[in-house]
């Protein structure tokens, strides 16, 4: 057990934004929700997997839609909490504590924030090691654990509560009621026992991303690459450097859809890489190699500062660095690739690991 203050949310909210893969909201946002409860209720109090009672009710805390919709529509800060007292009242049971549900600029904060309100712990536990797009895409679905009974707010004060038959009608039905909200919402979501969350959970996701937060803070006051020192922390290989020479990005059900261009500069003066992203970024190419896909995480970093760079964050003529990271070995699985894979997302490309397109500098074919 021990305290979240103000410098370790910092530290969170940008680590959270790296292993977010470009989703997972504004950052910015997160952040000061979560200060701001800090301030009003004091520290939080973070639990690791094992401290947490095996029949302990935990239930994940997030904001679901497009992130490209949280630029404008900012949530009030009080959704969070009547989703977890509406999802207490219908289960008719007190929930132990919260835990996010992925990694993400605003949806590892939420959780921090709602926990100061509310006085619950956080477990530092998520279900995803990553951000992706849709709610089935967990590491609980894969235990066949339910995502519901669900709970859905939008800043207006409407409250939705679902019981679905499986997570995937779960994502269609809450992604319907998301874009009547106006395109985002906050959830209380995949309520389970502690016992489920020890098992099924990829554990120490806070603790890395503010491993990585604090590496990318230190590394300018200590005059040294931040990239290098994101990549150390998580076993990731840098895969292009150049500018974002053009942005191809839209909204639409419920989801910021797009690619990106990226001219390369340095040792990649002549090449060009096309991000395709959906939330997150899933795949990265060239004309000729396949450099990541998903499951695997890649991430979009200023090539200064070592900041990410979110989804709805990209600019015409930004320089950034893209990295590529392995996933937890869950998503290796032949059901994750089938889950969260690139065939999942319609992409004409098999999932090959990061580490071995590296190596062999793949070509696409």
């Amino acid at each position: 057990m021990r305290r979240i203050g103000k410098q370790e949310i910092e530290d969170i909210a940008i680590g959270a934004a790296v292993l977010g893969t470009g989703g997972g909201g504004d950052p910015y946002i997160g952040k000061l929700m979560a200060l701001q409860a800090v301030e009003e209720y004091g520290p939080i109090t973070l639990l690791s997997v094992d401290e947490v009672p095996d029949e302990a009710l935990v239930v994940a805390s997030g904001g679901m839609g497009a992130p490209t919709v949280l630029i404008e529509k900012i949530p009030s800060g009080h959704e969070v909490a009547q989703t977890f007292q509406a999802l207490e009242k219908y289960m008719g049971k007190k929930v132990f504590a919260t835990y996010p549900i992925e990694a993400g600029g605003i949806n590892s904060m939420l959780p921090l924030a709602l926990a100061a309100q509310l006085r619950l712990p956080v477990v530092d536990v998520d279900g995803m090691g990553r951000a992706f797009p849709e709610l089935q895409m967990t590491t609980f679905y894969l235990d066949g654990i339910s995502a519901t009974p669900m709970v859905l707010a939008d800043e207006k004060g409407n409250v939705t509560i679902m019981d679905t038959i499986d997570n995937s009608w779960t994502e269609r039905i809450a992604r319907s009621v998301t874009v009547q909200k106006g395109g985002s919402a906050t959830c209380a979501i995949y309520p389970m026992f502690g016992k489920n969350l020890k098992e099924s959970g990829i554990h120490s996701i806070l603790q890395l991303e503010e491993k990585i937060g604090r590496a990318i803070r230190l590394a300018k006051e200590t005059n040294v690459d931040p990239v290098q020192e994101v990549l150390k922390l998580t076993d990731g290989f840098e895969l292009f450097r150049g500018k974002v020479v053009d942005v191809d990005r839209k909204t639409e059900g419920g989801w910021a859809r797009g690619t990106a261009k990226i001219e390369g500069l340095l040792q990649y003066k002549g090449e060009n890489l096309e991000l395709r992203f959906q939330n997150e970024h899933l795949l990265a190419r060239t004309k000729d190699r396949l450099l990541c896909v998903t499951p695997d995480l890649i991430a979009v970093l200023d090539s200064e500062t070592g900041l990410p760079i979110t989804t709805e964050g990209l600019r015409y003529g930004a320089r950034a660095v893209v990295i590529g990271m392995p996933c937890h070995p869950k998503w290796r699985t032949e059901k994750g690739i089938e889950t969260v894979g690139p065939r999942y997302f319609r992409y004409d490309a098999d999932y090959i690991p990061v580490e071995q397109l590296v190596e062999k500098g793949s070509v696409v074919k």
